[in-house]
């Protein structure tokens, strides 16, 4: 890899983003039954503005993460890792029943791209975070800048005519999406964490007045009796990481201390990545990658903060 993603045209330009896929909810009823289904209000939501929502088990753990807009009066745009699209939209099929609503798989009619860099606030017009804006065919979804670097999403038709712009290395974009400090959840981890144990609720994924939705009482009794033991930190390691990876600590290395999230390489030094982990264990020892003599992981400052919680 070098040191390519150690120069500032890095990570200027757009990048192809595979690994995600489109879901599109549409019909009358389409905002009161994904009201009744994710973390987020969906209801009050408004045309030109987009939000992270979770879809959680009955247990209240996250079964998928979406990036989520309303693309017209009844029908809602929800991004969403690709490796959990097809089970997803069954599930969420599933549960539709007589409401006048529809879930769709849009994937193969529509692509998803990254924009990073100074380019991108020209390209997308100065799209801010969290909002959407449709230009034509094409919809642009602003996200938090990642490491100072402006970012946003391009959704646009497959045969559609894409900005002129610098081809961005994938790992690039990779990188600055694990240092955003927002997690996607993906097949390796899903069913594995509380919206707080990724810190979901931080940034903006879970709306606590909304009502009901499967896992709310879960969610909000970790929320409200101070039950949350767990919650995801950045890390930088030498290793190699994947996400679902477990973490071990260095005084207990019979029993897993943690999950990685999502994870990243960094310029020539290892990775960057998201992982969930018991807060008892950050405040001696050590933590390390796959097991408790695996690659050794040193914590790094988020770009949010992480208000005190009980560690016992």
């Amino acid at each position: 890899m070098g040191d390519k993603l150690a120069t500032t045209n890095a990570f200027e330009g757009i990048v192809r983003l595979s690994e995600w896929a489109l879901l599109r909810a549409h019909g009358a009823d389409a905002a009161t039954f994904l009201q009744g289904q994710l973390t987020q209000d969906v209801v009050d939501l408004p045309l030109g503005r987009a939000s992270l929502s979770g879809y959680c088990s009955a247990k209240g753990r996250l079964l998928a993460s979406f990036i989520v807009w309303r693309m017209g009066p009844d029908e809602f745009g929800l991004l969403c890792s690709a490796d959990l699209a097809v089970a997803v939209r069954k599930r969420l099929s599933m549960y539709v029943l007589r409401a006048r609503c529809r879930v769709d798989d849009a994937s193969a009619e529509w692509s998803v791209f990254g924009l990073a860099g100074a380019a991108t606030q020209r390209a997308s017009e100065g799209v801010h975070p969290w909002t959407a804006r449709q230009q034509g065919v094409q919809w642009w979804i602003g996200l938090p800048a990642a490491e100072q670097v402006p970012r946003c999403l391009l959704v646009q038709p497959v045969a559609g005519q894409l900005p002129t712009l610098p081809g961005l290395d994938a790992r690039a974009w990779g990188f600055l999406e694990v240092m955003s400090g927002v997690p996607r959840i993906t097949a390796a981890t899903a069913e594995q964490f509380v919206p707080q144990m990724v810190n979901f609720e931080l940034v903006g994924g879970v709306h606590f007045q909304k009502g009901c939705y499967p896992g709310q009482e879960v969610v909000a009794r970790s929320q409200y009796r101070g039950t949350i033991k767990r919650r995801m930190h950045l890390f930088a390691t030498n290793g190699s990481a994947q996400p679902g990876q477990e973490v071990f600590h260095s005084d207990d290395p019979a029993q897993p201390a943690g999950m990685v999230v999502n994870a990243a390489e960094a310029a020539g030094s290892g990775c960057r990545l998201l992982a969930e982990v018991k807060l008892a264990v950050l405040d001696s020892g050590s933590l390390h990658l796959g097991s408790a003599d695996g690659p050794l992981l040193q914590r790094l400052a988020l770009p949010y903060l992480i208000a005190d919680v009980a560690h016992a």
